[in-house]
């Protein structure tokens, strides 16, 4: 265990709104997302006593509306054996485990234990459990860890989940061998022992070590008589955009093996050539880590990652606390061009409590100052840190079309975060090299790119802008794009972009 001595001052300029960042200190990879009695439980890897990567425990928040989160006391904390890496949890309705008691279901998180110098395995990792019998307020690590132990150095980020088909009833794991790249699974009755199913990988992206796999059963299309499975892995680094990402895999899981259906033939090649080919969660730098919850109700499949990036993660501007998380996005399978893709929706802050600021379109009201560096500003009334923008774009031809976000001027520096679509590439971009504070890392200012095909020539987009983050949703959420940036207070205005042959503006709409 680290010790660190120094608590850094608190500085709450970039602390979003919407998105849950922990009061102090280092966050990191979601874990053990559990729904319980009411309750979303949204743990993750903690620093409980820095604002640097160390110590890794389980945090705890919870929150009865995916948006308002409640800070709790750690749940699981390292300790001299063992640092508490990443997992998930799962309600054991039927107490298999025997861990409930007085005929309540216990929650049992299942995590893996990075053994520290000071362990007989140093070095090992391995899965282990704790159990809570007072819904998720405090927790007990079983006495018989490690309960899964291939005397492996990477082998990690356990997600359970229950399986009931043809195979029979049981607990299934995913977990990783990370620098195998590979997805191994196995099957308990009871949580406490464990018999090995089957492997999946390596494929497609294999650029870094694989991490947090997650494993579930969509409808194609909303169709309960269609489906498919859909593999989650999370890859760090050789992401699309460079560092860490998640990539996704679709087919079928039989209770013992998991076929992919999306694999690219050939598709590992070094030199990048396939990856636009491959299916990716995000295709921004600060989408990393994402799983799912369990037992969510009405069969909702509910994700969130970790907003950051391993490339630069240690450095961001945020002293005294470091990283937030995504918004919680439910994920669909829809076919598009003949096959189920994902297709991802927030949960929106702005449904209940937002009012709309600005509408327009087609045409935007007169404005007696000519556009400027081919961006036409939007009244003071649209501007904000923290905002809903939803645009609908007819592109044209040859046009160019987008949103201008956060900008302003700072230390005599202008500042300004680009979205725009070309028709002539066919791709849409997020330029955050003038964003504001972009000097801290070499490996931070940057432009992400993604193709993007027109519906009946429309482009739709809706952004969601907080304190430090944009996150993109186009085509109602059939691509995706999230990135952080870090701009001075002062940078509030939005632009319109729409130049070229035939390019137009259908309809905006900024809400905050």
């Amino acid at each position: 265990m680290t010790s660190l001595n120094t608590v850094p001052a608190l500085d709450c300029r970039y602390r979003p709104k919407w998105h849950y960042a922990a009061r102090r200190n280092w966050l990191n990879d979601p874990n053990g997302l559990v729904y319980s009695n009411g309750v979303y439980h949204l743990f993750y890897q903690h620093n409980p006593h820095g604002d640097g990567w160390g110590n890794m425990s389980w945090g705890h928040a919870t929150s009865t509306d995916l948006l308002s989160w409640d800070e709790q006391p750690v749940a699981i904390p390292c300790d001299e054996q063992e640092a508490i890496f990443s997992g998930s949890a799962v309600v054991d309705t039927h107490n298999t485990s025997g861990f409930g008691v007085g005929g309540a279901a216990p929650l049992v998180a299942i995590y893996t234990s990075a053994y520290s110098p000071a362990s007989p395995v140093a070095g090992r990792q391995a899965q282990s459990l704790a159990y809570s019998t007072d819904d998720g307020a405090t927790w007990t690590k079983y006495a018989g860890n490690p309960v899964l132990d291939r005397a492996s150095a990477n082998f990690r980020d356990p997600k359970v989940f229950r399986y009931d088909g043809d195979a029979g009833s049981y607990w299934v794991m995913a977990a990783v061998e990370a620098e195998d790249r590979e997805v191994v699974l196995y099957k308990s009755a009871d949580l406490l022992t464990w018999q090995y199913l089957s492997s999946f990988g390596p494929a497609n992206a294999t650029g870094g070590v694989w991490e947090c796999p997650d494993l579930f059963e969509l409808p194609v299309d909303g169709n309960a008589g269609d489906t498919r499975w859909v593999l989650v892995v999370n890859l760090n680094p050789g992401g699309i955009a460079g560092g860490s990402a998640g990539q996704y895999f679709v087919g079928t899981f039989d209770g013992v093996t998991f076929r992919s259906e999306s694999t690219v033939t050939g598709g590992m090649q070094t030199d990048g050539s396939r990856m636009r080919e491959y299916g990716w969660l995000d295709w921004g730098r600060d989408y990393y880590a994402a799983v799912s919850f369990s037992n969510a109700p009405d069969g909702r499949r509910l994700m969130v990652g970790w907003m950051n990036n391993w490339q630069y993660a240690a450095a961001t501007p945020s002293q005294g606390w470091r990283s937030a998380m995504s918004l919680v996005r439910e994920v669909r399978l829809e076919r598009h061009a003949g096959r189920p893709v994902l297709v991802q929706a927030p949960v929106d802050p702005f449904a209940d409590s937002g009012t709309e600021l600005f509408a327009a379109g087609p045409e935007l009201p007169a404005d007696p100052t000519p556009p400027t560096d081919g961006v036409r500003w939007l009244p003071p009334e649209a501007s904000g840190e923290v905002l809903r923008i939803d645009a609908e774009f007819r592109p044209g031809a040859s046009g160019t079309v987008g949103l201008v976000l956060r900008a302003g001027q700072a230390c005599g520096v202008q500042e300004r975060t680009v979205l725009a679509y070309s028709s002539l590439s066919g791709e849409l971009s997020l330029d955050r090299t003038a964003s504001g504070n972009v000097g801290f890392h070499e490996d931070f200012p940057s432009v992400e790119r993604v193709p993007v095909a027109l519906q009946d020539g429309l482009l739709r987009l809706t952004v969601f802008l907080d304190r430090c983050s944009v996150e993109v949703f186009a085509q109602d959420g059939l691509v995706t794009l999230t990135d952080q940036i870090f701009p001075a207070e002062s940078s509030t205005a939005v632009g319109l972009l729409a130049e070229g042959d035939g390019a137009t503006l259908v309809s905006l709409s900024v809400t905050g």
